[in-house]
């Protein structure tokens, strides 16, 4: 496999830090953030620029946690900044990860690693901001504290479908990735970025270009498919723990969908085969990158990346033709 020179962003789902059945440990995010670098350097030495983003959900609801805990004690922060010091947590420990494996392999010479802490604009008039509908942070089991969150804070309450009441935020469509000169002036001069982590930090302009963060949750695979078109990605792959996109997922019958056009995979999505909180956003943003750039997306484990380019493995969406 050759990438000569092709920039892929490389989009890592959470078992790049945290597999089934595990408990959150350090160790256990080293050693899973070591065998994600491990792939991601693969391809490096296979031609390919690289530029990574990652999802922060199991992070970012911990941060919120430790802030409801031990808000007696110290103020609590906005989620802007509970989503801007995830970014730095994880993407302290890749790009250590991935620059101690480009030693081990003798590239350190021709590559180095950096993280940005990456806003990503938000539609400022988007319907979800009347409509919350991200549970994030601590669950909540006493009614009389609920009406009084709501009452103090403005937050928006549910009932959770996994048991007691939780906060809901809006999750706001993506316009723009405020740092993208940075992060194309750093790949094209030999770095490996990680950028857009969770999706990016939520900010809206106001009429001068100003930016202000806000309380809500960025898709991570929307956020990711905006980092790839804004920055010139010739791929945009989508790894997950599953091989795929898959017709009857989870049923005797079920059948691995190894390339679609955008229209096909529209469709697909449409008549609700892809699930809504899991598959459906990763096809939808496939579907976006590859009718916005005319290049293709991939959706596939992370333990195959290599594989998924060569067409051995995940589920290729690429444009219709014209």
């Amino acid at each position: 496999m050759d990438g000569k020179g092709q920039l892929v962003v490389i989009a890592l789902g959470g078992n790049a830090f945290l597999q089934k059945n595990e408990k959150g440990t350090v160790e256990e995010q080293w050693k899973n953030v070591y065998a994600a670098a491990r792939q991601i350097v693969d391809l490096v030495k296979s031609g390919y620029k690289v530029v990574v983003t990652h999802g922060n959900g199991p992070q970012v609801g911990n941060v919120l946690e430790w802030m409801e805990a031990l808000k007696d004690k110290i103020p609590p922060l906005t989620m802007d900044i509970a989503g801007a010091m995830t970014q730095g947590w994880i993407g302290y420990m890749l790009q250590q990860a991935i620059q101690n494996v480009l030693i081990e392999e003798n590239l350190d010479h021709r590559y180095r690693v950096v993280t940005l802490i990456n806003q990503v604009e938000v539609k400022k008039d988007d319907p979800a901001w009347n409509n919350p509908t991200k549970y994030v942070g601590p669950y909540y089991y006493n009614e009389a504290e609920v009406k009084k969150l709501v009452e103090e804070k403005g937050w928006v309450v549910k009932p959770d479908p996994r048991g007691g009441f939780r906060r809901v935020v809006p999750s706001p469509d993506v316009i723009d990735n405020v740092e993208k000169e940075a992060i194309k002036l750093l790949y094209e001069n030999g770095f490996i970025v990680i950028a857009s982590g969770g999706g990016g930090v939520p900010v809206v302009k106001d009429e001068k270009g100003r930016v202000s963060g806000r309380e809500a949750v960025i898709d991570k695979d929307l956020g990711g498919q905006l980092l790839a078109s804004v920055v010139g990605a010739d791929i945009f792959v989508i790894l997950t723990d599953v091989e795929g996109a898959y017709l009857n997922y989870g049923k005797p019958d079920q059948k691995l969908l190894r390339e679609l056009t955008a229209s096909e995979a529209k469709k697909l999505l449409e008549q609700g085969v892809f699930g809504s909180g899991s598959m459906g956003p990763k096809v939808k943003a496939a579907i976006r990158f590859a009718e916005r750039t005319g290049k293709p997306a991939y959706i596939g484990h992370l333990y195959k990346l290599k594989e998924i380019l060569e067409g051995k493995s995940g589920t290729k969406i690429v444009p219709d033709k014209k």
